[in-house]
């Protein structure tokens, strides 16, 4: 990470100087990105990104961190529409795959990503994602109905957008305890118990024979199911029922739906078990011969990829003007509320890094609001709107606004400002002296262990020690230090490895061999990333 560990604290209108976890940074969001991971690596629970669209109407200018000069021969900063810049596709990919990249770097394990696009490079974003995140790791392909004015005349009026998503590791994601809002309030979906037939036949469920043992409970109180070869299932003997149980073991044939878990539950003495959602699971015989299953619903879970019904872009401009915010095409906090809310973590760490007017942030606080949740939002964005509108809108759902009989009460919470510090470099490679000593510590203890660095600067030149590996930093700003035996003599630590940088070395390679010292030369092999 060539850009500094930190950032600077904005000292300008703030509701509480002390870190309240919710963050707006200003600032390219590549080198944001990078300066998050000391702290923030394989700990942010959720992702909504809203990138450019590449439609041709937009005039984006992002860092795309590309140095092959085959790449930088083409690659520009400004792209415009594909009669201005015909490469405008390639340079599109160029600025998403490293900030891709990284995201998948924060993501936690069981963490999601979410991403808006449209036609324009849907596909191209389907690309680079099943390579960056992996096929397996795909979720889901969410069409949202825009809604809006509709109209005006077209030949065919595009009313929707995709939002993908992809999770760190699909083996370990959950299913939402969500249920769309769309589905009627008389669905069995709200129902305390699910009560299904497991009598199924076709080339998924082949015909195959389980035996009822005695006490098998049934659904009327007395009577018998003659045997039977002429309907499924088949029943090789009369099957006795009295006081709700069999009363004779029957062997009975047939195809199934839950074979396994059916036949769990029989080798469990009848007792309850659980399904694959974690649903407390009985089965019983009806009188007319089929096997039922009778599953008590813990958490509904009943998410569909057709998003509708969110509000609009327009109907979110019109609330924005409101607060006395001009922006254009923001997406409906409603929409972003219900996606994230497909990550069953109330404390979620949700990272937005294409902030534009703040939406997600708006997103969080209001799902905190409904369900008491403690989520916590960083925000990252480019443009010098970050604090006149991004920052302002997030304050103004928090503090409340509008007049009169249009007043909107404030949501609660609070947020700190900041803008990207420094570079851990400057423009001519070397170390940048003008970075607290705090922040290099920071960063190589992070490139070298990949945890957060908690030591004291009063242990200089000790770093610390992970893993039984001593770092070492020599080092002081506008001066050349050395690594010589004048400084092994003032190392106390005992490790099976020594890590040190320093300026220069003039240690013999079989000392350093003898102690398993290693050499690392300051700025050269600081690693960056």
């Amino acid at each position: 990470m060539e850009h500094g560990y930190g950032f600077t604290h904005d000292d300008g209108e703030q509701f509480n100087p002390v870190d309240s976890g919710n963050k707006i940074i200003y600032g390219d969001n590549l080198e944001a990105l990078k300066s998050l991971l000391p702290i923030y690596e394989g700990k942010v629970d959720c992702i909504y990104i809203d990138p450019p669209y590449n439609t041709g109407t937009e005039k984006w200018i992002y860092n795309d961190n590309v140095n092959h000069p085959k790449i930088k021969k083409w690659l520009g900063q400004l792209v415009g529409k594909e009669s201005e810049d015909l490469s405008r596709h390639d340079k599109w990919l160029c600025m998403m795959y490293p900030r891709l990249q990284l995201l998948k770097q924060l993501l936690s394990k069981n963490g999601l990503i979410f991403i808006s696009i449209d036609d324009n490079e849907q596909s191209s974003l389907r690309m680079i994602c099943d390579e960056i995140f992996g096929k397996s790791n795909f979720v889901s392909s969410f069409t949202w109905r825009t809604d809006g004015n509709f109209d005006n005349q077209a030949k065919i009026k595009v009313n929707h957008e995709y939002i993908y998503c992809y999770s760190k590791n699909n083996i370990s994601l959950k299913s939402p305890n969500l249920i769309d809002p769309n589905i009627e309030e008389d669905s069995k979906l709200f129902k305390d118990t699910i009560v299904n037939t497991i009598v199924k036949n076709g080339k998924k469920n082949p015909i195959s024979q389980i035996k009822l043992p005695v006490g098998f409970h049934t659904n009327f109180e007395e009577g018998i199911i003659k045997a039977r070869k002429d309907s499924f299932p088949n029943f090789y003997e009369d099957a006795i029922v009295k006081d709700f149980k069999l009363q004779n073991s029957v062997i009975i044939e047939s195809g199934w739906s839950s074979k396994n878990i059916f036949e769990l539950f029989i080798q469990n003495n009848l007792e309850p078990v659980l399904d694959t959602k974690g649903q407390s699971t009985t089965f019983y015989l009806t009188n007319n011969g089929a096997v039922e299953s009778l599953k008590k619903r813990i958490d509904t879970s009943h998410v569909i990829s057709s998003l509708m019904n969110f509000g609009s872009t327009q109907n979110m401009s019109n609330e924005l003007k409101r607060m006395g915010i001009d922006f254009d095409f923001p997406k409906p906090y409603q929409l972003i509320s219900y996606i994230l809310s497909i990550q069953n973590n109330p404390n979620a760490i949700v990272l937005d890094s294409f902030a534009g007017s703040g939406t997600t942030a708006h997103a969080v606080l209001n799902l905190n609001k409904q369900d008491g949740g403690n989520r916590k939002f960083i925000l990252i964005e480019l443009e010098d709107y970050a604090n006149t509108i991004t920052a302002e809108r997030v304050k103004r759902v928090i503090d409340g606004y509008g007049e009169g009989n249009n007043t909107v009460k404030g949501i609660g919470g609070d947020f700190n400002f900041y803008t990207l510090g420094q570079s851990l470099l400057d423009d001519e490679r070397n170390l940048n002296i003008e970075m607290p000593i705090e922040a290099v510590c920071s960063y190589i203890w992070y490139t070298e262990t990949h945890t957060a660095y908690t030591n004291s600067i009063q242990l200089l030149p000790l770093l610390g020690v992970y893993e039984n590996t001593a770092y070492y930093l020599n080092y002081i700003p506008n001066e050349v230090t050395t690594l010589d035996r004048k400084f092994l003599k003032g190392i106390d630590i005992k490790a099976s490895q020594y890590i040190i940088y320093a300026d220069n070395c003039l240690l013999p390679k079989e000392l350093m061999q003898k102690h398993n010292i290693v050499f690392k030369k300051i700025p050269r092999d600081i690693s960056q990333f």
